[in-house]
C-alpha cells in the first residue's frame, strides 16, 4: 500500500519515533506492515494541470525508529492509495488553502482521512451544537450583551475563541467579577469576533474525558485529561495528568449516534471532549487517540485497531472498484 501523510510542520522537524504523537504510531504500524510511507506538509502541497501533487519524503523504520530521506520527491497525490491528512490546527487560512488542493483529487483513485472538504465545512466547537442535546447550555455570538446576559442566567460560564487549539485563549467567568468587561471585550475583541460560550459544569474539575471514534464505532477504551498546572482545563501533555476512565453504558449508546453522523460527513476518525456526558468540544482536524497512555492503562494495542480500520476504508475503496 501506498501512504501519504500530511503531518504538522513541527512534526516534520522532529521526526523520529515519539509515542506521544498519533501520526508516529501510526506511521511505524504501517511500516510495520510493508507499506509504502510518504510525509508531507501543507507547504508542500500544490496543483498544475488540474491535478493535485506533493513534494514529499520517503520515511523508513530502522532499529525501532522512523526516519525520513532527505530527498524531496514530486509525486501526483492520486498516485497514492490513501492519504491521512492530519496537520494540526489551528484551521488558519494557510490552513483552508490546504484542503482546498485536495478538491483536485479524484477519489475514486485514492482514499483521504478525514475528508479534507469535510474537515473545512466543520468548526470543532461551532458544529458541536449539531449535537445540542448532548451539550451544556451555550450561545456563539460576539455580543457583549448577549454574553452578559449568559452569564447571569447561569452564574459561571467558559469562553472559547472557535479557531484556537490546545485550550488556547479559554478562559472562565464568574458573575460579579470585576474584570468581566475587560474579559468579554478581550474574548471578543471588542464585539467583532465570534466566540462559544458554554455553561461551566461544576464537575470540569475532575477534567475531561477523551471519547474516540472510528467510523461507526465508539471505541470502548478511553482516558481522563486532568487539569494541570493550577489550571482549570488540561494543557499539558504528562502521563500524571492523564489517567485511566471508563465509559459508561450511557455515553456509548448516546455517542454512537454522533459517531454515525460524523462518520457519514466524511469525518470517520474523531475525538469528542466529554465533561459529565457533556460534548464540550469535537475534535476533528487530527484528534490525539493517546495510544501510549491507552495502551499502557488499558493493556491494548490501540494503534493496530486503528491501522486495521484505515486499511479496512482502502480494502473496501479497491473492492468497489
Amino acid at each position: 500500500m501506498n501512504i501519504l501523510f500530511v503531518i504538522d510542520r513541527l512534526e516534520l522537524k522532529y521526526f523520529e519515533y515519539n509515542n506521544l504523537v498519533t501520526n508516529f504510531e501510526l506511521i511505524k504500524e504501517m511500516l510495520g506492515r510493508n507499506a509504502e510511507v510518504w510525509i508531507t506538509t501543507i507547504d508542500n502541497l500544490g496543483v498544475k494541470a488540474k491535478k493535485a501533487y506533493t513534494n514529499c519524503f520517503k520515511s523508513f523504520e530502522k532499529e525501532g525508529n522512523i526516519f525520513y530521506d532527505k530527498t524531496q520527491i514530486k509525486k501526483d497525490i492520486e498516485s497514492f492509495d490513501l492519504v491521512m491528512f492530519r496537520p494540526d490546527p489551528p484551521v488558519d487560512l494557510d490552513y483552508i488553502n490546504a484542503t482546498y488542493v485536495f478538491d483536485f483529487v479524484d477519489r475514486e483513485k485514492t482514499v483521504i482521512l478525514n475528508d479534507p472538504k469535510a474537515i473545512r465545512n466543520f468548526n470543532e466547537k461551532l458544529h458541536a451544537c449539531l449535537f445540542s442535546d448532548l451539550m451544556p447550555e451555550y450561545i456563539v455570538t460576539a455580543s457583549k450583551q448577549d454574553i452578559l446576559e449568559f452569564l447571569n442566567q447561569n452564574e459561571e460560564i467558559v469562553l472559547k475563541p472557535l479557531n484556537n487549539c490546545f485550550g488556547s485563549g479559554v478562559m472562565t467567568l464568574k458573575k460579579g467579577d470585576k474584570n468581566t468587561a475587560v474579559i468579554i471585550n478581550s474574548m471578543t475583541k471588542s464585539g467583532s469576533q465570534t466566540v462559544m460560550v458554554q455553561k461551566y459544569i461544576e464537575k470540569a474539575r475532575f477534567g475531561d474525558k477523551r471519547v474516540l471514534f472510528l467510523g461507526d464505532k465508539v471505541l470502548d477504551v478511553c482516558i481522563q485529561k486532568l487539569p494541570s498546572n493550577n489550571d482549570f482545563k488540561f494543557n499539558e501533555h504528562c502521563d500524571s495528568n492523564i489517567v485511566k476512565a471508563e465509559l459508561t453504558n450511557s455515553e456509548k449508546e448516546k455517542f454512537s449516534l454522533v459517531a454515525k453522523e460524523l462518520n457519514k460527513m466524511g469525518l470517520p476518525m474523531a475525538g469528542l471532549d466529554v465533561i459529565d456526558e457533556k460534548i464540550i468540544e469535537i475534535n476533528v482536524t487530527s484528534p490525539c487517540y493517546f495510544i501510549k497512555e491507552i495502551n499502557s492503562r488499558h493493556g491494548v494495542h490501540l494503534e493496530k485497531e486503528i491501522t486495521d480500520f484505515i486499511f479496512s476504508n482502502v480494502l473496501v475503496k479497491t473492492l468497489q472498484h
